[in-house]
């Protein structure tokens, strides 16, 4: 018993090592003036959207693209239709994007389908585009998105993420937990990142790659369930520096329910396994080179999933051992109770502070937004047992479905 309470104190002391850095990002992304972007020339682009039955919002997506302050003939938009079942390839085309259709059962996955469509551009489009943007279906963007997309680029980072909001933050506790932490990731990871000239992290959505990124990849070679951090990974390890771009308000879909969201976060947390697996190494070694960005993604991908579960692991053990033993139940107790509690302390101090720092931001009513911050705390703790769920369960790519029309978003902002 007493080892265990031992072994207890010293994960927690090891995850307090691992992740204080991110405590001091905090004032370093409340520090001064947003950052100054001047552009420097005019890029085209090539709008990347693979879609698997989102008739009922792919439109919305295509119509704020066309809606750009950008010079609209320097964009072009290409739609993957990928396995689809439903009207998306006809919508896609009827709002004037270039489609393509795939239809492999074998290959799923959204790597799988950047890869094709890729290659259908090159083929048809063999002068290539200066840069290239991935969005996902249910994204809407606001109307200087692109432009300010080009500033950032014109600075001379090949790989640029964006400010990513979302459309539904007020639907229940669910869809609010997913935007905060986004949120949370765009304000004080990536923006304190980019003041301290360390690099960003790609976050599945709203992100630019260069034409030089693609040659270099040769196409898509990012098939892990979360091909986002692979990707992120691999050019970090490669020494590119990834930039963000908090001007660029980009609007995404969260899940509202629980069984999606369980699904989805098991792929995710298995995918983080996966980079982990085939990265860890190359990212140890950048550690020890002195490489911080080597050393901030391999804290973001892996110790917090491995020290949370062991830790919960741990005190399971120790209140199993008290209830036969018979004795020191209450010691326990005490102890889990005060370590549940430092921790829904901390969160539920991170996403105030994110709730009051991009208040203006948010889309929905003050109580939503109280309410949010509240049962955050809940929704980050449900990543405890979907991690030790994720160890063993098969996870697989699965379509999230969409349905929340971009009018809710000028409905809440009236």
């Amino acid at each position: 018993m007493h080892t265990l309470q031992i072994l207890a104190m010293i994960i927690a002391g090891v995850f307090f090592l691992c992740y204080s850095y991110q405590i001091l990002y905090i004032p370093v992304a409340l520090r001064g003036k947003k950052c100054q972007e001047e552009p420097v020339e005019l890029h085209t682009f090539a709008a990347l959207i693979c879609a698997r039955n989102e008739a009922a919002v792919i439109a919305d997506l295509i119509e704020s693209l066309k809606g750009q302050t950008y010079p609209s003939e320097l964009t072009e938009i290409f739609v993957l239709a990928d396995n689809c079942t439903d009207a998306t390839a006809a919508i896609a085309r009827s709002h004037g994007a270039t489609v393509y259709e795939r239809f492999n059962r074998a290959q799923v996955g959204k790597g799988y389908a950047l890869e094709a469509l890729l290659e259908h551009i090159r083929e048809d489009r063999p002068a290539g585009f200066d840069a290239y943007l991935v969005f996902d279906a249910d994204n809407v963007l606001a109307p200087d998105y692109l432009e300010r997309m080009n500033e950032t680029f014109s600075q001379g980072y090949e790989i640029v993420t964006s400010y990513r909001n979302s459309k539904n933050y007020g639907d229940n506790w669910i869809s609010a937990g997913y935007a905060l932490w986004f949120l949370r990731e765009s304000q004080y990871l990536n923006r304190a990142r980019m003041k301290l000239g360390s690099s960003c992290a790609v976050g599945g959505t709203g992100f630019l790659f260069s034409r030089k990124v693609l040659e270099g990849m040769d196409g898509w070679p990012f098939y892990l369930l979360t091909e986002d951090i692979e990707f992120s990974v691999h050019h970090i390890l490669k020494g590119v520096r990834i930039g963000y771009c908090e001007k660029a308000e980009l609007f995404d879909e969260q899940p509202t329910d629980f069984r999606q969201s369980w699904r989805q976060r098991t792929r995710w947390t298995k995918g983080y396994l996966q980079v982990f697996g085939r990265y860890g190494w190359g990212l140890v070694r950048g550690m020890f080179r002195g490489d911080f960005s080597a050393f901030d993604m391999g804290m973001t991908i892996m110790p917090a999933f491995f020290l949370s579960v062991t830790g919960l692991i741990v005190q399971l053990a120790a209140l199993a051992l008290c209830v036969l033993d018979g004795d020191g139940l209450g010691d326990v107790l005490q102890a889990t109770v005060q370590i549940f509690g430092s921790m829904c302390g901390l969160i539920l101090i991170l996403g105030a502070l994110t709730t009051i720092t991009e208040w203006k931001h948010i889309h929905a009513t003050t109580w939503e937004k109280l309410r949010a911050v509240l049962t955050f705390p809940l929704f980050m703790l449900t990543y405890l047992p979907i991690g030790i769920y994720a160890v063993f369960a098969k996870a697989e790519w699965k379509p999230i479905e969409h349905k929340v029309s971009a009018k809710r978003l000028t409905q809440r902002a009236a």
